[in-house]
């Protein structure tokens, strides 16, 4: 068995994200898989430009709770009103489907815990 490594997680979590993103009409100017760089995803909807912070948040951690990413967030947003972008947070709960107490493996059912964009 294939234990996702943070990379995979993260990579996990943004093809989740970019689907919503997709889904609801934003077009993608730079998409950003390495991790630790933000932001993940630059796009326009509506000729506004978002940043979009993506985090893979594993069980037990909460995706809902920003905090431990306020300060990058912060930062985030600053750089983004050089380019009078909004910055959004996108934090994606990932957890074995079976037992929320081992990791997610590749080819294994996971529960998702996506609520949506966050705005900072």
């Amino acid at each position: 068995m294939h234990i996702l490594t943070e990379q995979e997680l993260h990579n996990l979590a943004m093809n989740i994200v970019g689907k919503q993103l997709e889904e609801e009409g934003f077009e993608f100017l730079a998409v950003n898989s390495e991790l630790r760089k933000n932001p993940q995803f630059v796009c326009t909807k509506d000729k506004k430009m978002r940043f979009v912070v993506v985090k893979a948040i594993g069980y037990p951690g909460d995706p809902k709770d920003i905090e431990f990413f306020k300060s990058d967030l912060n930062k985030m947003s600053e750089h983004a009103l050089k380019f009078e972008a909004t910055t959004f947070y996108a934090g994606v709960g990932l957890v074995n489907a079976t037992d929320h107490n081992l990791p997610v493996y590749l080819d294994e059912e996971y529960i998702v815990d996506f609520d949506g964009l966050v705005e900072i």
